[in-house]
Formats: structure tokens, C-alpha cells, sequence
């Protein structure tokens, strides 16, 4: 069976990290697992134009947008950042960004956008932390929203540390209702209040982590009632993550996303898919979370037959 929606990607989503505990290997991997086994063919890919600068400063401050562009970055900048520039690492994050708008805009079209790349949460207007230099789902979101697109959007985070940038670029901003589930106590330290935060506690397994998340989720959705759903599929809610404290099993994080997607769809709302965060001590685990995520999503999409 054709997939219902294509894939976005690009072989230039790897961040060109060397050994650092972010594999960003993984996007290759994941692509070569989905044609391996052939859930998807070569021709479900598509690449993405990298973001234009002009989509950058929709959210992020000239300054920063100069930096990455010319390799001008401080000790502190890196530090914060906690990954090496490179150029290779630059046009990485003009990619993700620019796959997040084009899964967004197939979303807007077909009901699911899956963009194999991005979910960088933690990229604030004027500086990047914890491995996320390009806010990709507030860039996605404000050129759909100047374009006449959309109006309202919500992002619904689901990676296991605190969407802090995402929270912080929409704190005043009515048009974008923003969620996050996390471990309290994880990364970052400092956590801008989003619309809605759902903070767990160390160790919660799938059957609080369900209850509490669509409980929330719900209730936002309805109330809030967005033009999209950004979800931030993040894998490091898993049991065996090196950076995370959750206990989700592969069934309960195959739970939320069906839980996120169709609680969208069937509210007749798109959802533009975006990986994020997974650190397994297995990689293997990693790719395994993240092919789930696109499985459910075309399961989900096939039993809500989208009308647009």
C-alpha cells in the first residue's frame, strides 16, 4: 500500500556531530529502515528546500541568524548550544526548518505532514540550547501564519525535556497555544511557562503518561480549536534514553501518537509531524520509536480519511 503522505527528507538532516550522545546519524538510519523494510519506496521521500533567511527572522533575531550563517559564534554561544559548528551543522538547521514548512503545508493539504528531521524546542529567538540552534516548528508556524495559511496553530510536545524555546518565542502571542509534557526534572533548569505544561514526575510509565496527556490535550483542543497541530514526537520519553528519567515501553509511545493524531484528525484538525529528541542506549531503539511514529500516522490517516 502507497503511503498516504510523503516523507521529508533530506541526507543533509545529519548535524555532522561526530561521538556525541545526540546521534544525528539517526535521520540516514531511520530513511534506510523504512526502504529496508519497505514500509516506504525511494520515491516516498521528498526533499525540502533549506528555510530562507527571510523565514529565520520571522523568529529569530538578526543577530543569531548571522552567527549560524557565518560561523561567528562565541565560547558561550557553543557552550549553551552544546554542539559543534560546522557548516554542514548550519544548513542542517535551514533544512529542518524548511521540511518542518513543507510537512506543515502537506498537512494543511492531505491532514498529515511528517517531517523525518526537526523538533529543535529548545531554540530561542537570540541564542540556541541543548542541541537546537533553529526554532524549525515557530518558523514553520509564522511563515504559514504570514502567508494567510493559518491563523491559529498549536504545538503539542511531546519529547521528554520541556519545549523552553517554544514556550518562550509564543508567551505572549493568543494565536498559538502551546503544550508541553516533560520530566519535571530534566533539562532545561529554567522552564518559560508554555500555555499548558503537564509536568511529570520522575518514572511515570504509559498508563499516567496517556491518562495525564489526554486529559490535556482534549481539553486544549477544544477549547483552543487550532488550524494545525504541530506534534513534537520526541523518542526519548522511552525507558531505556540516556537523557531522559520517563518509562514509557515502545507500545505506550506508539499510544501517544495515535493518541495525538487522532484526537486531531478526528476534530478535523492536520497535524505536521516532527521528530525531535531520542538518545536509547540502543540506537536501534531510537529508529524503532521514530518508524512507529510514521506507521501510526499512516494507520491513523487511513482509518480518518481526510477531507480537506
Amino acid at each position: 500500500m502507497a503511503l498516504p503522505f510523503p516523507l521529508v527528507y533530506s541526507e543533509r538532516y545529519d548535524l555532522h556531530l561526530g561521538d556525541h550522545v545526540f546521534p544525528s546519524k539517526k535521520y540516514k538510519w531511520l530513511h534506510d529502515r523504512l526502504v529496508r523494510t519497505k514500509f516506504a519506496a525511494p520515491e516516498s521521500f521528498v526533499e525540502p528546500e533549506p528555510a530562507s533567511d527571510e523565514d529565520l527572522l520571522l523568529v529569530h533575531e538578526a543577530q543569531w541568524v548571522d552567527k549560524l550563517r557565518h560561523g561567528t559564534l562565541t565560547y558561550q554561544d557553543i557552550l549553551t548550544l552544546e554542539i559543534p559548528y560546522s557548516e554542514e551543522m548550519a544548513e542542517a538547521f535551514w533544512l529542518a526548518a524548511g521540511g518542518t514548512l513543507m510537512a506543515a503545508r502537506q498537512a494543511l493539504a492531505g491532514g498529515v505532514g511528517f517531517n523525518m528531521g526537526g523538533g529543535f524546542h529548545h531554540a530561542f529567538p537570540g541564542h540556541g540550547e541543548g542541541f537546537c540552534a533553529v526554532n524549525d516548528m515557530a518558523v514553520a508556524i509564522r511563515r504559514l501564519q504570514k502567508d494567510g495559511a493559518i491563523k491559529r496553530a498549536m504545538v503539542v510536545d511531546c519529547d521528554v525535556h520541556h519545549g523552553n524555546g517554544t514556550a518562550a518565542i509564543f508567551a505572549d502571542d493568543p494565536s498559538v497555544f502551546t503544550l508541553s509534557i516533560h520530566q519535571f526534572n530534566n533539562y532545561p533548569s529554567e522552564k518559560p511557562p508554555s500555555s499548558l505544561d503537564i509536568h511529570l514526575a520522575d518514572g511515570i510509565g504509559d498508563a499516567e503518561y496517556l491518562h495525564r496527556l489526554g486529559n490535556g490535550y482534549r481539553a486544549a483542543l477544544s477549547i483552543f480549536k487550532p488550524e494545525l497541530v504541530v506534534y513534537v514526537a520526541g523518542a526519548d520519553p522511552f525507558q531505556e534514553d540516556q537523557l531522559g528519567g520517563l518509562s514509557l515501553t515502545f507500545d505506550g509511545l506508539m499510544e501517544r501518537d495515535r493518541l495525538v493524531m487522532w484526537t486531531a484528525l478526528t476534530h478535523h484538525v492536520p497535524v505536521a509531524i516532527v521528530l525531535a529528541g531520542g538518545y536509547a542506549v540502543n540506537v536501534e531503539d531510537t529508529i524503532t520509536i521514530h518508524a512507529n511514529t510514521a506507521a501510526v500516522a499512516q494507520d491513523v490517516l487511513a482509518k480518518v480519511p481526510w477531507a480537506a
